[in-house]
């Protein structure tokens, strides 16, 4: 993945930097998400998980969601499908519009389960902990079928199999009869993918898919999503720490921190001008392999830890790593907003540094 985050961004990821920006900013967003809070209340107190995060789905596009392990990008996912654990967790601000047909947030329990697995679907972080154990992977997928579609046990298992046969695995007959535990994890996660895609979603959440996989399955699945992608015209939401599956996959990126979005711009621009100092923070802490003269170069890190979500800072919430921060950053949260910067037009950043206490805040579907 290094020497795919070296050149930056792939041709997959110009399209959407093709556009004009009239194109862009008359597109209708899929998925439009707004001000959204989810919080989870514990003994020791409120924590605020996901608190305040606005991003867009477009039609037919990968939008990639990065940022180190418990920065909110998994709460975030469930928030979207209404799979928060409850209790502790509770959405208790913002609005989820998909396809405009309004919120999603108040939507009762009935109407959650027509749109989850049906028109959104969600791949999860871990395959062997999400598949039934005691079923076999056939039937898990023919459940998810016969839910949605209404169709005879028959027509639901020749639909699995055909499925499985579609996400590239061998004997699909064979291995809808196999239970999870006789699969390997590539087989698993391409088994999660068929159960995702089954229904012919238009929105797929995929939380981290190709996590513990080797380097050469991981590639497969990320061509896998592509291919299924392309086929049924279904956009993606991918979240994810790894920069080179963001450069690969991805055409519009939010960068996350401590539950907020910090970084919002397509993915050329992010690779080529990161303007947030934990967007850089980042992008320098990938490994670069030997440079020249076969010396290897110092792994950069990022200094201190992930603020704790019980006590958050008064200021910006990056303030205690930033080796940048200055008095305004430790007085007043930076609203998410346009760079001043010549070269930031239409790349939202929430930093002093690069943007105006006059800004007004911009949300990332308003970004063109």
């Amino acid at each position: 993945m290094s020497e795919q985050v070296e050149s930056r961004a792939s041709p997959k990821a110009s399209d959407a930097a093709a556009q004009s920006p009239v194109q862009a900013e008359h597109e209708a967003a899929l998925l439009d998400v707004v001000g959204l809070k989810t919080h989870f209340f514990t003994f020791g107190g409120v924590v605020k998980a996901v608190d305040g995060v606005s991003l867009s789905v477009r039609r037919g596009e990968t939008l990639g969601v990065v940022g180190e392990s418990g920065c909110g990008k998994s709460v975030t996912a469930l928030s979207i499908i209404g799979l928060v654990p409850d209790p502790p967790g509770r959405t208790v601000a913002g609005r989820i519009d998909f396809e405009g047909r309004g919120d999603l947030v108040g939507a009762g329990a009935e109407a959650m389960r027509e749109i989850r697995g049906n028109e959104i679907s969600m791949i999860f972080q871990e395959p062997m902990t999400s598949l039934n154990p005691v079923f076999r992977v056939g039937m898990q997928i023919a459940e998810a079928i016969r839910l949605h579609r209404k169709v005879s046990k028959k027509e639901a298992m020749d639909s699995a199999i055909e499925m499985l046969g579609l996400v590239g695995i061998p004997s699909p007959m064979a291995r809808a009869r196999d239970y999870p535990h006789q699969l390997s994890g590539g087989m698993r996660q391409r088994v999660m993918i068929a159960m995702a895609m089954a229904c012919q979603p238009k929105l797929l959440l995929a939380d981290e898919p190709t996590t513990a996989l080797d380097v050469t399955v991981q590639a497969q699945i990320l061509d896998l999503m592509n291919r299924m992608k392309e086929a049924s015209g279904a956009a993606i939401m991918l979240i994810t720490h790894d920069m080179g599956v963001i450069a690969e996959m991805c055409q519009r990126v939010s960068v996350m921190y401590a539950g907020v979005v910090v970084e919002h711009t397509d993915v050329q621009t992010l690779f080529a001008n990161p303007l947030h100092p934990y967007t850089v923070g980042l992008l320098d802490s990938i490994p670069r392999g030997r440079g020249r003269g076969g010396v290897s170069g110092q792994l950069k890190t990022i200094p201190g830890i992930v603020p704790n979500l019980l006590h958050l800072p008064k200021g910006c919430r990056f303030q205690d790593r930033c080796s940048q921060v200055h008095a305004a950053c430790r007085q007043s949260e930076p609203p998410l907003a346009r760079s001043f910067d010549e070269d930031g037009a239409g790349h939202l950043v929430r930093c002093w540094l690069h943007v105006s206490p006059a800004e007004t805040p911009a949300r990332p579907q308003d970004q063109s």
